[in-house]
This record gives structure tokens, C-alpha cells and sequence, in this order.
């Protein structure tokens, strides 16, 4: 089969690679589509060396369909050979094929297409680990998102906002372009100074009791003073820089939570629970319309490279998705 793999000089190319082999519980997934994720970018540059055991080639989140099946994964799961699912990855999504266990395979919700169902595991898993398993979220809450146009936003801003939550996000474009997320506050921080606003938010009673920052940076720490009692600030990335100064005083004083976070370091007992509490709480809002992946532009698996350089120029306003012809 062919996969698409990293030259010495960073540049990618679609070549030949070993046949997946299944082991016990896995099944075959001829991949349809792969989405692409930040982390895809790290791994290239030889920042995020994928988990022992994943194939070396990118790529956390695929669609397709089940061609083959281990005598484990028949047992034990609901699947049979022909269904369509979705997957997540420790790594080998940009493949023609993938081997992975059946618990990290979702089915397609309805009303879905295959592209978007590519475009949900790593980012519907993330978002349900950052909100609900480290945010603790529950309706009423107020929920800061980080960099609204990026495709994680796109699927955390309504699945807050399908919960109960009150949602701000952040953009360095012009805020129409997230209009249909129906975020409640945008600030444009090209314009706005975001450690104001919420500073305003917390003298109007409405401060911040959730934090998804993929940003970081200077403002980091000053943000912090505004934020609700008991207050967790998740950071899942630094894009904004790696440095700021807090005040530990405020930290103590109101309680607040600084949470480093990543699924794909989750051991898979703990994915595979959230794959499964995705499937019962939140497939039927994905299959009504409540939440949906905002897809910005699919291109074929062997354009990846250009695709990479959509992510880096941080033009997307959504997910970029690649097609496996």
C-alpha cells in the first residue's frame, strides 16, 4: 500500500509502505479520508514521535470502511466486515489502509458525510477530554476557546454551546468568519486586548470558569487574575509562545486549576471510554445538526503537503481533510 511519509528534508511524499497486519481485536480500514490535525505538523517536524507500536507515517483521525476483521474484534465488537466507521489513531491515518482496534472505531453518525466523519475522533475526543473530563463543564458555565477559527474551536465552541454553555472565543480575523459557530462573545485580540475583556466580563459577574488555551504567551498569566474562582485553564499548546509570568498569590487564592493536557498521551482503557461516551451523549446531536465539523477544504492525499501548509499558514477555518482516491 502507500502512505505518506516524511523525506529527510521535511518534504512529504506518497510511497510505498508494508501492508498493515492485524493483531488480536483489531480490524482493516480501507481509509476513505483523513483529517488533519496540528499534531500532524509536530510529528513532521520531529516534535511528536508517534506512540510504540504506531506506524511512523501521520495522521490521528480517519473515515472508511471495515474490510477485514480479527477473530477478537468480531467477538467483542458490534462491527461486521462492509461497515463505514471512524477512527482514532496513536498514528497512520495518511495510508490507503490502517490496522486499529475495534474500540477505537466510532460508527458514522447519521447525516454525516465520510469527510466530515473523518473530521471528528481526534477533535471530538479532545473536545469531550478538555470540556467535560478536565473542564468538569456543566450548563451555566462560561467557557474562554482560544483561537475560534482553528478546526478544534469549530467542533468545541457548539458542543459547548449544545451543553448549556456560555462560550468567548478569540480570533485574529474578521469574527463573520466564525459567525455560524454562535459563539457568544468574539474578540478579535488584532483590535481588542483580551486580558481587558475579561477583566470587564469579571466586574459584570460573568467571568470565566473554563480556559481551552492552545495559545499561551505573555497575556497567559495576565488573563489568569480575571478568571472565576475555581477556575481550570487547560493549555493543550503553547502556538502564542512558551513564557509568561503568573501571580501565584492569585492562583491560590482563587483556587484556579492549570491543566496540561493532550489525548493522544491518554492510555487507550481511558480513549476508548471517551469514544464510547461520545457515541451515547453526543452522535445524536452530531446526527441532528447540533454539532458539526466545519470542514474548510478537502484535497487529495497526495496534495499533503499543501494541505500542511494550510495548517501552518493558519488560513483554515475549520478542518482540512484529505481524500484517499
Amino acid at each position: 500500500m502507500k502512505a505518506i511519509l516524511v523525506n529527510c528534508d521535511k518534504t512529504l511524499r506518497w510511497d510505498d509502505v508494508p501492508n498493515p497486519v492485524l493483531s488480536e481485536d483489531e480490524v482493516l480500514v480501507k481509509v476513505e479520508y483523513a483529517a488533519l490535525n496540528r499534531a500532524d505538523l509536530m510529528q513532521r517536524e520531529g516534535d511528536y514521535p508517534p506512540p510504540a507500536g504506531c506506524p511512523e507515517w501521520m495522521g490521528l483521525e480517519v473515515s472508511g470502511e471495515i474490510i477485514l476483521m480479527s477473530s477478537g474484534a468480531k467477538e467483542k465488537s458490534g462491527y461486521r466486515i462492509g461497515d463505514k466507521i471512524c477512527a482514532l489513531l496513536g498514528g497512520g491515518g495518511y495510508a490507503e489502509y490502517v490496522a486499529v482496534k475495534y474500540d477505537m472505531c466510532m460508527p458514522v453518525p447519521e447525516n454525516c458525510t465520510m469527510a466530515e466523519a473523518a473530521a471528528i475522533p481526534e477533535a471530538f475526543a479532545t473536545a469531550y477530554l478538555k470540556l467535560f473530563v478536565e473542564g468538569r463543564a456543566k450548563a451555566g458555565d462560561t467557557l474562554l476557546m482560544q483561537a475560534g477559527a482553528s478546526g478544534l474551536a469549530s467542533v468545541i465552541i457548539p458542543m459547548a454551546k449544545a451543553f448549556g454553555l456560555r462560550v468567548i472565543t478569540t480570533v485574529i480575523s474578521d469574527p463573520e468568519n466564525i459567525g455560524h459557530l454562535d459563539a457568544d462573545l468574539v474578540v478579535d485580540t488584532r483590535v481588542e486586548d483580551l486580558p481587558s475583556v475579561l477583566k470587564a466580563l469579571e466586574a459584570e459577574g460573568r467571568a470565566v470558569d473554563i480556559a481551552i488555551d492552545c495559545l499561551g504567551g505573555p497575556t497567559l498569566g495576565e488573563c489568569l487574575t480575571y478568571v472565576n474562582y475555581g477556575c481550570r485553564w487547560i493549555v493543550i499548546a503553547a502556538l502564542a509562545g512558551q513564557n509568561t509570568t503568573i501571580d501565584l498569590k492569585n492562583i491560590y487564592k482563587k483556587n484556579i486549576r492549570i491543566i496540561g493536557s493532550t489525548l493522544r498521551s491518554r492510555s487507550p482503557e481511558m480513549k476508548a471510554k471517551i469514544l464510547s461516551n461520545l457515541v451515547n451523549e453526543v452522535w445524536e446531536k452530531v446526527s441532528n445538526g447540533e454539532i458539526r465539523p466545519t470542514i474548510y477544504k478537502v484535497l487529495p492525499i497526495t496534495e499533503a503537503e499543501a494541505a500542511h501548509d494550510i495548517l501552518y499558514r493558519r488560513e483554515n477555518i475549520g478542518k482540512v481533510v484529505l481524500k484517499v482516491e
